[in-house]
């Protein structure tokens, strides 16, 4: 199809939901029909057909607008990264964006992440393609699902409740009718019950009700409709990183591939890895790297094609990275001078220094060439400081001095220096604590 034409900007639809709200930001009683309208608007919207060609999704996920890296802001590289997925919607013809789950970091973001997000959206959209959101477990659900209706106009369409599973956002091209599901992040315990399965176990059981829903929306469906799933989730198979919240439940947060049969599509998202599963299963990973696990990794999206028998083709698209990544490894003075780490001056850094003794005001002296540096640690080569210290056994028959030198000498890699010990003996008399 020509792509999905855009029907209503979201500054229209912002226009809407400011005349049908009060001043406190509620919907007024007078004003209930228009969102009724706009429910009925969404919905014809989202048929209508376009003529010229197949489907074409962009599978994203995991953005987590707002997250830091190892307390460096990173709204900016987000910023770049989804800019250019808007470049790549229009370069590409991108019919429809699927964002699998946690579209924030946090279930209460900032102001700042917020105008991310939202200026995010809003390009995709100009770009010409709709979009359908799920939550994540890092998402609140109510609040990204806030005016659902009123933004499903506009063409972003949310899917962030357990009441919604089955309500698929209905496209069309010249074969005919694509369903696109969402499935939100399914907490066990409240959505099983949500779900009416009190008996479901874990993240396997509800997403099994969840998925059974699903296809029985599909039975009843036009012959020959395909189907698209958004979920957040893992699925076994899957190879995590250091940089995901664990969601396991019992000690079990994987979930079997085959709850998914019966789809032409599945649009993972939760493990910030790119990775197929099977050609048709797959985790887009995030847009950016949030942990040194992940260094090596290429970040990238999918841009998955459907024809009239349903998925065509899926290809990878590799994403730009505004600040790489790297670790180095080495004594204080070599790193600081060393030619060949020249080029690591805007990376991100993770460093393990070697000293035999733990240098002084290490961070800043590597920031003065390394501006970047976020992440320090300290394994001398004599092994020191991994050594297992038993409170008890370090200070059983031991003077208060005999202590302070052993607990300098362990944290540092080296006693106390002349200086030191007339200060320690000097302050350990003050204290009344001399050794006799």
């Amino acid at each position: 199809m020509p792509r999905l034409a855009s029907f209503l900007s979201f500054s229209s639809v912002a226009r809407i939901m400011s005349d049908a709200t009060d001043k406190n930001g509620d919907v007024t009683e007078s004003n209930t029909r228009s969102s009724e309208l706009l429910r009925h608007v969404s919905v014809v919207l989202s048929v209508i057909a376009s003529s010229l060609g197949d489907v074409r999704f962009l599978h994203t996920s995991d953005w987590h607008v707002g997250r830091t890296f190892h307390g460096a802001d990173l709204l900016a590289e987000q910023a770049a990264v989804l800019d250019h997925l808007a470049d790549l919607v229009a370069a590409e013809a991108v019919d429809v964006v699927l964002v699998s789950g946690d579209v924030y970091d946090r279930a209460v973001p900032s102001a700042e992440a917020v105008q991310v997000a939202n200026r995010a959206l809003a390009r995709l959209r100009e770009a010409g393609a709709q979009l359908v959101l799920t939550s994540g477990n890092h998402d609140s659900a109510p609040r990204l699902g806030a005016f659902g209706d009123f933004a499903a106009a506009g063409g972003l369409h949310l899917r962030t409740t357990i009441a919604r599973i089955a309500d698929p956002v209905l496209l069309r091209d010249e074969h005919g009718p694509v369903a696109v599901y969402g499935i939100p992040y399914l907490e066990p315990e409240p959505a099983r019950h949500a779900l009416g399965v009190p008996e479901a176990k874990g993240h396997n059981g509800v997403l099994t009700e969840a998925m059974r829903r699903i296809r029985e929306d599909l039975r009843g469906r036009e012959r020959g409709t395909r189907s698209v799933v958004l979920a957040h989730a893992f699925v076994t198979g899957g190879q995590g990183t250091d940089s995901e919240r664990t969601i396991a439940v019992g000690g079990v947060e994987q979930v079997s591939g085959d709850v998914f049969a019966g789809v032409d599509y599945v649009a993972l998202g939760h493990l910030h890895g790119p990775q197929t599963l099977a050609e048709h299963l797959r985790y887009s990973g995030s847009p950016l790297a949030y942990s040194f696990s992940e260094a090596q990794q290429r970040k990238s999206v999918w841009l998955v094609d459907f024809d009239a028998n349903g998925l065509a083709e899926v290809r990878r698209h590799e994403l730009p990275v505004p600040r790489r990544l790297a670790t180095l490894r080495g004594g204080i003075e070599w790193l600081l001078t060393a030619e060949e780490h020249a080029d690591l001056a805007d990376c991100y850094l993770s460093v393990t220094l070697t000293d035999s003794v733990r240098p002084i005001d290490a961070m800043r002296r590597l920031r003065e060439r390394f501006p970047y540096a976020v992440h320090l640690e300290w394994q001398p080569e004599n092994g020191k400081a991994t050594a297992t210290l038993r409170y008890a056994e370090a200070v059983r028959g031991r003077s208060d001095a005999e202590i302070t030198r052993n607990f300098l000498d362990d944290c540092r890699g080296a006693p106390p220096s002349e200086r030191e010990e007339r200060l320690l003996r000097k302050a350990l008399e003050v204290a009344g604590r001399g050794e006799s």
